[in-house]
């Protein structure tokens, strides 16, 4: 069965830049969009963990959806996230995406309620009847406490609209599953750390936070794997980034990070809402430098041609 829409390339989960009284700064949204669209991306996500949403309101996130939608211009796709405890919240922003001209959604499990496939398929199902369009699903289970398990897939697959997954549980048997068993669900990095792997099992689109500040870098190593199909030059780029991914996935401060990242750029990507507070100063040190190193390194093997 053919996807009704293909998710393809480097999808950038934009942050949500605030000024110090917490309030969105849509200028330096705009500017770090510009800068992901300059840079190669393939598409933008707005309203995922990675841009603050559990922090937000849910006509905040349709707020910031829409400026996003209307900053992009329909030069790459825009994916609005949909995911929160409450369905009818879901669903609220199902419709506030399709209101607006979204291309498609995230859809996650909704949290700490612990569905079972059966409940959570008819959740997702909900969501996608208000929508009507296609659906980028999201399974990570250590944030949610729910594993989209093989019902679930067998399920939500009755509807054409479920056509990607962004597979972030950490276990690469689940490659193996959704690329032997749901091809008619195009299988998404969600775990960046195994970026070489999903490209390697068909994956042909990465969701990664870390291309809000190193988009090209990310951009390589998709292009070298799924474009060039060159996994020995692959190998060496994903060798280069694995410091990084070191420092997103066990540092304990992936947003943080991700915003310091963003102000490297010379984008003021600003303070976090609250619980969460800034790196300190021997947490920007390191990140400066794993940056600076394989930013030069990356360059290095592209430039050999």
């Amino acid at each position: 069965m053919t996807p009704i829409f293909k998710f393809e390339g480097i999808y950038t989960p934009v942050i949500t830049p605030y000024f110090e009284d917490s309030s969105p700064n849509l200028d330096a949204l705009a500017e770090t969009i510009e800068f992901l669209i300059a840079s190669g991306v393939n598409g933008i996500i707005t309203g995922g963990s990675t841009g603050e949403n559990y922090a937000q309101t849910v006509p905040e996130r349709i707020d910031l959806a829409r400026f996003t939608h209307e900053q992009i211009k329909g030069r790459v796709p825009l994916v609005v996230g949909t995911g929160t405890m409450l369905t009818q919240d879901s669903i609220a922003l199902a419709g506030a995406a399709r209101e607006i001209g979204a291309d498609a959604i995230l859809l996650a499990s909704p949290p700490y309620s612990v569905p079972t496939d059966r409940e959570n398929a008819l959740n997702a199902l909900a969501i996608d009847k208000v929508a009507d369009l296609p659906v980028m699903l999201y399974n990570y289970p250590h944030r949610t406490g729910t594993m989209m398990g093989e019902e679930f897939l067998d399920r939500v697959g009755r509807s054409r609209n479920f056509c990607g997954i962004k597979e972030s549980s950490g276990d690469i048997n689940r490659v193996h599953l959704l690329a032997r068993d749901y091809p008619h669900i195009q299988m998404g990095c969600g775990m960046d750390d195994q970026a070489l792997e999903f490209f390697a099992w068909g994956a042909p689109f990465w969701v990664c936070g870390g291309s809000n500040f190193l988009p090209t870098e990310h951009v390589a190593l998709y292009e070298a794997c799924v474009i060039e199909g060159d996994f020995a030059k692959g190998r060496r780029i994903m060798s280069a980034l694995l410091p990084l991914m070191r420092v997103l996935e066990q540092g304990g401060k992936f947003i943080q990070t991700i915003k310091h990242g963003v102000t490297m750029t010379g984008i003021d990507a600003g303070v976090m809402r609250a619980p969460l507070k800034g790196l300190n100063k021997d947490d920007k040190r390191a990140l400066e430098q794993v940056t600076r190193v394989l930013k030069s390194t990356i360059a290095s093997i592209m430039a050999e041609g």
